[in-house]
């Protein structure tokens, strides 16, 4: 098994990581649909509001 350099490791680690934080930074800052907002709404209200 060849030795791996923490270096190397390291550098791919961080580039895979990037590019994570880039494809999931757009779909965190999407609007919440509508629908999913009031599911929720009605949640909270079925256990009383308390968030």
């Amino acid at each position: 098994m060849p030795e791996v350099d923490l270096h190397e490791a390291r550098v791919r680690q961080q580039a895979i990581g990037a590019k994570l934080r880039h494809m999931f930074d757009e779909v965190v800052n999407e609007p919440v649909p509508q629908e999913f907002l009031d599911i929720l709404r009605q949640a909270d209200e079925r256990r009383g509001g308390d968030a």
